[in-house]
């Protein structure tokens, strides 16, 4: 099984006019996604060789939407790169981490994810991400 790599930062905002700040350091807005399973639109911004995630909720009962809520605006998550998501999930569930997703879901740009629960991260959300 090979390392994982850091995909994304994910960032939960009100709105993808959030991005100006990312624009303003140089950043550009590489796409732009509506990711229904999460309730959510999505924009990517290239940072290197990851990217930032903007998530802003499309509807109040957004899980999103919830995390803005409670905890305001701010790092909602960090995402990585896995070959072989199914062996990833079950590998850390048998090592005892709580996970959210027991079986990979729709992401954006195809990919098939899955999150840890933030108990597994020491509070913080772990999303995986196997693109097709």
């Amino acid at each position: 099984m090979t390392k994982p790599t850091l995909d994304h930062i994910g960032i939960a905002v009100k709105s993808l006019d959030a991005a100006k700040i990312y624009e303003a350091l140089g950043l550009t807005i590489e796409h732009i996604e509506t990711v229904e399973t999460q309730g959510v639109r999505t924009a990517f911004l290239a940072a290197g060789d990851a990217m930032i995630e903007l998530l802003e909720p499309s509807g109040p009962q957004s899980t999103v939407a919830k995390f803005i809520e409670k905890r305001g605006e701010g790092i909602h998550h960090i995402c990585f790169r896995v070959d072989d998501i199914e062996a990833q999930l079950a590998r850390l569930q048998q090592q005892g981490y709580r996970l959210i997703n027991e079986s990979p879901v729709p992401g954006a740009h195809g990919c098939r994810v899955a999150f840890l629960h933030p108990a597994a991260g020491n509070g913080v959300l772990i999303e995986l991400s196997e693109k097709q």
